[in-house]
């Protein structure tokens, strides 16, 4: 565990000073049918604690179902600008007329590869707009969502894209995920409950040797709140169509999330699983 120190988010929470935190959010609930059923297959092994709604994407009324048929499963909104994909496209709730910085020549929302021209050209009230829109599209069907988290985009190096999250956090009364060391330190100063340690990426984890690094990572878990941004599937026709270049990134993901060993290893370590609901409600005060 490497040397003890105090972690403020424990004490916030009211964890003893020792005590590893891990929520466990799987992202991109919404975006197809076979991530729909990956995310609720991982909810069963029990697991994974939380999961984040795109709302701008083909399969989102399928997952608000879901969520409505499972009411104790936790959700945050996923804050979606960007689409990553080639042949299967989303753009914004909002009409293009109202925001038209926000979507490329073909009306969707810009591939990630375009991140830089995309940056240069979009405008924050409009970015507030769909931002908005999109919360707003989950409170009216009557969910209630613990949680801000965003999809591919987190805030461009741009400080008024996270000053506009941070704000809108707020006053939705939503937890929100952390962004680096200096907002992590600006939210906690706040008295404000943030994952203290960088957010774990699966995408960035090799397929090939997922199982062993994840074991590694669960043993060598810092004290205080930890974050995996996972991203479970079930590696269909549908989900090689649509994300041909995925690597098996997905369904790796969902094999060590429901297997014996993961489970016995947190189990081992005494790492305690959260959902962002006990971070919500100190966002709340």
């Amino acid at each position: 565990m490497g040397n003890l120190h105090k972690s403020e988010v424990n004490r916030i929470l009211g964890f003893p000073d020792d005590a590893r935190l891990l929520i466990i959010n799987a992202d991109d609930f919404g975006m197809c049918h076979a991530i729909n059923t990956g995310i609720l297959q991982a909810f069963g092994a029990g697991l994974v604690q939380s999961t984040s709604l795109m709302t701008p994407c083909p399969w989102a009324l399928h997952a608000i179902n879901i969520l409505k048929e499972n009411p104790d499963i936790s959700f945050g909104v996923h804050l979606t600008l960007i689409c990553e994909m080639v042949n299967y496209k989303w753009g914004s709730l909002t009409s293009r007329e109202k925001v038209p910085s926000l979507h490329d020549e073909t009306g969707y929302f810009y591939h990630d590869d375009r991140m830089s021209e995309f940056l240069a050209v979009v405008k924050l009230d409009e970015i507030e707009i769909e931002y908005r829109a999109q919360i707003e599209m989950v409170l009216e069907t009557g969910l209630k969502p613990t949680h801000l988290d965003w999809h591919c985009l987190s805030d461009g190096g741009r400080a008024d894209m996270l000053d506009l999250k941070l704000g809108l956090a707020k006053e939705y009364g939503l937890a929100m995920r952390g962004n680096g060391q200096v907002h992590v330190d600006r939210l906690l100063d706040q008295g404000l409950p943030v994952n203290e340690h960088d957010t774990l990426d699966s995408f960035l984890i090799d397929p090939a040797t997922k199982p062993s690094q994840y074991a590694q990572m669960l043993r060598e878990l810092p004290i205080g709140l930890s974050e995996w941004a996972v991203h479970p599937a079930i590696e269909n026709d549908e989900l090689l169509t649509i994300e041909p270049t995925g690597n098996h990134v997905r369904q790796t993901d969902l094999d060590f999330l429901i297997s014996s060993e993961a489970r016995e290893i947190i189990e081992q370590e005494g790492i305690i699983l959260l959902s962002y609901e006990p971070l919500q409600k100190i966002w709340q005060q």
